[in-house]
């Protein structure tokens, strides 16, 4: 079904897979599409270290005010490229009642004064509009939200924490080295009942545990690909995420010519192909004929078994899921699977399909062929359908999708993303949902560890997830319920409803109108640089095997704080390490007493031994050369969402570092750094760690060490005498450095 080459191969005429191919790797490798597009979009003449400008940018209402308003502490004066501001993540305004809609007018007023584009709650998913309006062939786009992947349609786009779009709206660059680019080699046709998430579920359980595309360019070639819609394409592209690569992209051909034809942009499309010998650092072999119907259990995407072996082994795989629980949940609540089998069967409580990965066209067409004439029953499950955005929805109205789907008892509904991120749909407590979303992170679905709650999520394809709900919520894979392929319906895209509610500046901006702030739009407090000498208390420490960014800061009912950062942090960890904020916060409390020009000893009783201990080495470390703040400790940190507030949250309450193994991925990281906090790599094994919860550490001369360039830096673990460890910061730019010595990005554009 899938097989992954140990070592760099060679694409020859877009079809043969060889080890050699008669031209030098570094010669072939510029005959990627991947390297033709960085090449183009790259500001330096360097191709290792590139300095990338994008040709567009877009966030959603969850992330566009902190972008905003850290752009505008720091210069903003017009948005100098496209910036598309959507609302399909806080667009109900139902979790904190006008603080939504306050952000809504902020965007709407920012758009209008900075030449922006501002799409309404309702309207269209984030990446459903950027398909439909703004991606186009050989162009690159960069998004605050982790899913920002537009391949198929032959942009190479990029999502990443907030801070880097405030680079770009500052004209400055994205500064990475050249990736590496993994070829995904299609081969062959998927099967009848077989869906994009089929094949993205597959192929995330093959690369995501040994990190074969760990932060790289996924390439997507071969002969299989002509045999998938434009809609199937995408459905894969944007589960590329879940496998923690950099971007996608894809050859393209007269399919998707077709769809910009469609969408009356004919001239944005851009025929795409690797050259005639093209050479990529690894190849992933993809037989599309051998790939069945998929479920990605609790707690990851990566957690794959086809549906009929789930079915066949019951008992033994929802053992296995409990057991890994155990791990993610802290042994928090009793979670337990049993209870769902039913006279030897697996009975779901929800069946969801939506948002960028499940929302499009031909998904939801081929659900309402699955489920039409039949129903779901009136028991525990429901089952609930949202189109990406209002163009889908009304040709889904026009052709009947939407009567078929209703008379059969599911509930349709408008272009929204919260059933993804845990803010609409959060099932029951101990419910089991089956989704074509994103994600099935711990907690994502917005059940609460801290208050009793669990529910889980299982990832599926909107085919299955129909048969499931035809069959009245017994988990069955869609090729039970199908004989033959449903073709969907010609789609008609109807530009109008966009020209007559989508407010676009045309990139003409209008300095006179003033922006609208609510009660809750807050400014960044004040960071300080990095001190000389630094004094840092570990105050979480977690040992899962990865840690993403939902524990780290959740999503769901919180999002209505992220415009005020004091407000959010409140929430950070709260699901994790209830216990964090308290503890960060009495360490931040000798960090404000430094900063107002007092002891810090006399604010923090314990760094009196703390400094004693420092100075029987260190006498000099004190008064005017020292900070003092916390740190967490994870094994792999960072996994999912972009969301900068992960990082940004432990910065406010006086997070001065991270100590982790490695990092999940290069966007939790770059959020890191881009809010002054130093990214320490440690090589302890998690298991045997020379520091604890609780245990101080004493980082000397870490100011001059950044200055330095210095990758390891010695520092001590504060007992009853100095204890030495090594702490690594990695590889980082001249600029990255600047930023963490300056305290923060904010501080570092305002000189």
């Amino acid at each position: 079904m899938i097989k992954l080459y140990d070592k760099g191969m060679y694409l020859v005429n877009g079809t043969e897979i060889k080890e050699e191919a008669g031209i030098s790797r570094e010669e072939a490798a510029k005959n990627t599409i991947a390297y033709s597009i960085l090449k183009n979009h790259n500001t330096s003449s360097d191709m290792e270290h590139l300095q990338i400008r994008f040709d567009k940018l877009t966030s959603h209402d969850i992330t566009f005010v902190g972008i905003i308003q850290t752009a505008r502490a720091s210069g903003l004066e017009k948005f100098p490229v496209p910036y598309i501001l959507t609302n399909c993540h806080n667009s109900l305004c139902a979790v904190g009642g006008t603080i939504n809609e306050d952000d809504h007018m902020f965007g709407l007023t920012c758009a209008k004064k900075y030449g922006g584009v501002y799409v309404p709650p309702h309207q269209a998913v984030i990446h459903q509009f950027a398909r439909e309006m703004l991606a186009g062939g050989g162009k690159m786009i960069l998004g605050s939200d982790s899913h920002t992947r537009y391949g198929a349609l032959g942009t190479m786009a990029m999502g990443e924490g907030g801070p880097e779009l405030v680079k770009q709206l500052l004209s400055k660059t994205y500064d990475i080295k050249m990736p590496e680019v993994v070829g995904i080699y299609l081969d062959g046709e998927p099967s009848i009942g077989v869906g994009p998430q089929d094949v993205a579920l597959a192929i995330i359980g093959a690369v995501f545990a040994n990190g074969y595309v760990n932060n790289k360019v996924m390439e997507f070639v071969g002969p299989g690909v002509e045999n998938l819609s434009a809609d199937f394409r995408i459905g894969i592209d944007v589960m590329t995420t879940e496998t923690t690569c950099l971007s996608s992209i894809w050859k393209t051909d007269e399919t998707i010519r077709e769809f910009y034809e469609i969408h009356g942009r004919s001239e944005d499309y851009k025929e795409l192909n690797p050259g005639a010998v093209a050479y990529y650092d690894g190849m992933v072999y993809v037989d599309l004929s051998k790939i069945k119907p998929m479920i990605a259990m609790p707690f990851h995407p990566s957690n794959v078994y086809t549906i009929d072996e789930v079915n066949a082994n019951l008992k033994d795989i929802l053992h296995d899921v409990e057991q890994k629980a155990l791990i993610s949940l802290d042994g928090a609540v009793e979670y337990s699977l049993q209870s769902k089998i039913r006279n030897g069967k697996f009975y779901v409580d929800q069946g969801i399909i939506a948002g960028c990965a499940g929302g499009g066209f031909e998904n939801i067409c081929a659900a309402a062929e699955i489920i039409k004439g039949k129903n779901i029953g009136a028991d525990e499950f429901t089952f609930s359908v949202y189109p990406a955005s209002t163009p889908i929805y009304m040709e889904l109205v026009k052709n009947g999708a939407v009567a078929d789907l209703m008379a059969a008892g599911t509930i349709v509904k408008t272009a929204f993303c919260g059933p993804c991120f845990g803010a609409g749909d959060t099932p029951a407590n101990n419910a089991f949902s089956i989704r074509h979303s994103t994600r099935n992170f711990p907690n994502r679905e917005g059940s609460k560890l801290q208050s009793g709650q669990i529910s889980s999520v299982a990832l599926m394809d909107a085919r299955s997830i129909a048969a499931t709900a035809a069959n009245k919520g017994y988990l069955t894979s869609a090729e039970d319920m199908m004989d033959r392929e449903y073709k969907a319906p010609k789609y008609h895209f109807d530009g109008s409803i966009y020209a007559n509610r989508v407010f676009d500046s045309k990139g003409v901006a209008d300095p006179s109108v003033e922006i609208k702030f609510g009660p809750n739009i807050k400014d960044w407090p004040a960071m300080s640089a990095l001190p000389e000498n630094l004094v840092l208390k570990v105050v979480s420490e977690i040992h899962d095997p990865v840690t993403t960014t939902d524990e780290l800061i959740p999503s769901g009912e919180t999002s209505s704080y992220r415009s005020n950062p004091l407000g959010l942090a409140q929430f950070a960890l709260s699901r994790k390490d209830p216990a964090y904020v308290g503890r960060a916060k009495e360490v931040q409390k000798a960090q404000k007493a430094i900063e107002a020009g007092q002891c810090p000893l006399e604010v923090l009783e314990e760094l009196k031994t703390v400094m004693r201990v420092v100075h029987t080495k260190f006498p000099n470390a004190g008064e005017g050369n020292l900070g003092v703040g916390s740190t967490i400790f994870a094994v792999k940190p960072g996994d999912g969402s972009a969301r900068e507030q992960a990082a940004s949250c432990q910065k406010v309450l006086g997070g001065w570092a991270n100590i982790a193994n490695e990092y999940a991925t290069k966007r939790y990281r770059s959020n890191l750094i881009n809010w002054g906090m130093l990214p320490f790599i440690t090589e302890e094994e998690h298991t045997a760690l020379s520091f604890k919860n609780g245990d101080y550490i004493f980082v000397p001369d870490v100011r001059k060490a950044v200055e330095d360039k210095l990758n390891e830096i010695k520092a001590y673990v504060v007992g009853d005498e100095l204890k030495e460890i090594i702490l690594k910061l990695g590889e980082m730019t001249d600029t990255e450095r600047e930023i963490i010595l300056k305290g923060c990005l904010i501080n570092y554009y305002r000189g």
